[in-house]
């Protein structure tokens, strides 16, 4: 019987985007939206589910303003290593685009991402625990998080890590107006 290989490393360790300033060069937000930009050596896209396979997010996508909202209004946490980011989420506290509105009983998830060339195995799923402990912390029951209804590779990521498909949403809107469907995926949490 062959031995077991080791374990992978542990994840990086994860720290929040503080403050609701105005974003400049130096701000974390911004190096961390630039950051995304940066092209690998293969040409795909750094910390762009393109990396693995799963077409989801698209470099530059989202601006300053965007990351400066998200501060406002809830959460952006982003995983280091040796001072280079290799992933980011952002957790709101509320998602009336996707899951219309609610009692305040969730935490979404949004725009997970992982730079799978430089962060160690299982990255992305400590992100997603990090923020299921941020949501249950807050004295709230469910992780909802979506993710675009043509992407199974992404759905079936969710559904690895103890998520439930609980419908779709046929036309949330999106940036300039356009619309898009999701699909709607839950945890609940502390059961």
């Amino acid at each position: 019987m062959a031995p077991k290989p080791p374990p992978p490393p542990p994840p990086p360790p994860l720290r929040p985007v503080t403050g609701t300033r105005q974003p400049r060069a130096a701000d974390p937000a911004r190096r961390q939206a630039q950051r995304w930009d940066e092209p690998r050596r293969d040409g795909r896209q750094r910390g762009t589910t393109e990396e693995s396979g799963i077409d989801q997010w698209k470099p530059g996508g989202k601006d300053e303003e965007h990351f400066r909202l998200r501060r406002k209004d809830g959460e952006v946490w982003l995983a280091e290593v040796a001072g280079r980011r290799v992933g980011a989420f952002e957790l709101w506290w509320r998602d009336e685009p996707a899951w219309g509105p609610q009692p305040p009983e969730a935490g979404y998830v949004h725009r997970l991402m992982v730079d799978h060339e430089r962060a160690p195995a299982g990255t992305g799923r400590a992100m997603l625990a990090h923020a299921e402990r941020r949501i249950a912390g807050a004295g709230r029951a469910w992780s909802r998080l979506d993710c675009i209804a043509a992407n199974p590779r992404l759905r079936t990521y969710y559904e690895g890590a103890g998520y439930t498909v609980v419908g779709e949403q046929p036309f949330k809107e999106g940036g300039g107006g356009s619309r898009y469907a999701v699909t709607l995926l839950e945890k609940r949490l502390g059961a």
